[in-house]
This record gives C-alpha cells, sequence and structure tokens, in this order.
C-alpha cells in the first residue's frame, strides 16, 4: 500500500503540473498535453514508478484531461464562429480511425520505445514552433480525396503516440493550407475531441503491470493526476489568457519552443542512455 507521504508528494507534483499546463494553454493556444506526457513521465519515475508501461500511464492520462478541454474550448471557439464544421465533419473518421490505431500500438510498445517516440516528435513541434512563419503556405485549401484518407489517420495516430491533442499537428497543417490562424485552432479543438475519447476508451481496458502503475490508476488512466490537473487548468487557462494580452507572443512561442527542443532532448536521452 501507498504510503500518505508519497500520496500527498504525488498530489502537490501533479497541482502544480496542472497549473503550468493551463497557463502555457492559454497563453500559446497549445494543448497541455505537450507539457503534461514529461511532467508526468518525471513525477511517476521519481516516486519509483518506472516499469515498461510507464509512458502509457503518461500518454493515457493526458487524453484523460483533453477530452474536457477540448470540450471547453470547442465550445468556446464555436460560439465565436471560428470552428469549420466541414473539416471537422470530413476529417473526423480518418482521425478516429488514426486514434484507435495509436491506442493498440502504444498498448504494445515498451515505455522506453514511447520516450524515444515523444522525444522525436516532440523536437519537430519545437522546431516548426521556433522556426515556422505565418506566411508559408503549401497548397490554397485542405487536403481532399486520397490525400485526406491518408493524413487523417495520420493526425490521430501521431497524437495518441504523444498523448496530445489536436492542436500540434492540426494546426500547423490547416495554416499550410490556407485555413486562417483563429479558424484553425478553433477546429484543432475539435480534433482534440475526436482523438481523445475513442484513444481514452481503450486506454480504459489497457492492463498496467504493477511496477508502471501509480496508485488508483483505471486501466491506463491515473485517476488522481486527471483530477489534479483538470482542476488546476480550469483555474489557471484564464490567467494565459489574459497574460497572452500583455506579453509579445512570437518571443514567448520561441521561448517556450526551446523550452520544448530540451524536453524532447531529454526523453530522447533518457529513452537511448537510461
Amino acid at each position: 500500500m501507498t504510503s500518505l507521504p508519497t500520496l500527498l508528494t504525488l498530489l502537490g507534483l501533479l497541482l502544480v503540473i496542472g497549473a503550468f499546463a493551463g497557463v502555457i494553454s492559454g497563453l500559446l493556444g497549445v494543448g497541455g498535453g505537450i507539457v503534461l506526457v514529461p511532467a508526468f513521465f518525471y513525477v511517476f519515475t521519481s516516486l519509483g514508478y518506472e516499469g515498461s508501461q510507464v509512458m502509457q500511464v503518461c500518454l493515457a492520462t493526458s487524453l484523460a484531461t483533453i477530452v474536457f478541454t477540448s470540450i471547453r474550448s470547442v465550445t468556446g471557439h464555436h460560439k465565436r464562429g471560428s470552428v469549420d464544421t466541414t473539416i471537422l465533419r470530413t476529417w473526423a473518421p480518418g482521425i478516429v480511425i488514426g486514434a484507435a490505431i495509436g491506442v493498440l500500438t502504444v498498448s504494445s510498445l515498451r515505455s522506453d520505445v514511447l520516450q524515444f517516440a515523444f522525444g522525436i516528435l516532440a523536437f519537430i513541434v519545437g522546431l516548426y514552433m521556433a522556426l515556422g512563419r505565418a506566411h508559408w503556405k503549401i497548397a490554397p485549401e485542405m487536403p481532399k480525396g486520397l490525400r485526406r484518407a491518408a493524413l487523417s489517420p495520420a493526425v490521430g495516430f501521431l497524437s495518441v503516440l504523444m498523448g496530445i491533442g489536436g492542436g500540434s499537428f492540426g494546426v500547423p497543417l490547416m495554416s499550410l493550407h490556407g485555413v486562417p490562424t483563429r479558424r484553425a485552432v478553433g477546429t484543432a479543438a475539435g480534433f482534440g475531441l475526436l482523438i481523445a475519447v475513442p484513444s481514452v476508451l481503450g486506454f480504459l481496458f489497457v492492463s498496467v503491470d504493477a511496477a508502471s502503475r501509480p496508485p488508483y490508476t483505471l486501466g491506463a488512466v491515473n485517476i488522481p493526476a486527471f483530477l489534479a490537473v483538470i482542476s488546476m487548468t480550469l483555474l489557471t487557462a484564464p490567467l494565459g489568457v489574459k497574460l497572452a494580452h500583455s506579453i509579445d507572443q512570437p518571443k514567448l512561442k520561441r521561448i517556450f519552443a526551446v523550452f520544448l527542443l530540451l524536453v524532447a532532448l531529454n526523453m530522447l536521452r533518457g529513452a537511448l542512455f537510461g
């Protein structure tokens, strides 16, 4: 049985993580998952949960929080008319299929392999945030036909592999295809819901070994981490939105990109060298 001091330490660290993820989400419009997954990993492993499936718990718990944050986000964006329902409807089947394949893949991989995958993908996202420009375009409209059939599952699959919502891949994809930034952000919030709901339902049935399972973990979803993060992001995300109006956004994005690149490199180091 886990001791009370360990539980209190776990709770305290998770509250801090949730607060930070909420502020970052409000400031930059990126999903908290890209912060939550490495933070969960470092908290759980520092408390002694270092089994071969600890990354599954991190990814699943992050996606569980995204279910609720995406509902709030997509509702708010829809009220402001910044959700493209046509894109959402036509991309939904592929995204859901990709998310389901992602769950099956994640549940069969070791933690170090998932660390490596997260590190590589986070490094790519970080580079885009650091170097990307708003005027970059590769096509005047969103892909259709076979290109959509290939790209939509890829968005779902890669997002589950990282434990994130639709923003990190969806917003760049739409921006590069001529969708205005505000509309891309609102629509990507809908992507997040399409990714998170089926994947979390799948992760609830994944069996996790005892060495990887923090207290009160259901399937691969850690309930205390989920509740702590949700409670704090609800409080701190509005603060991030408020701060966003008084801070130089491009400069802040590049600072966060450097942070993300360092996190990615550290995850890669852990995966390769232990």
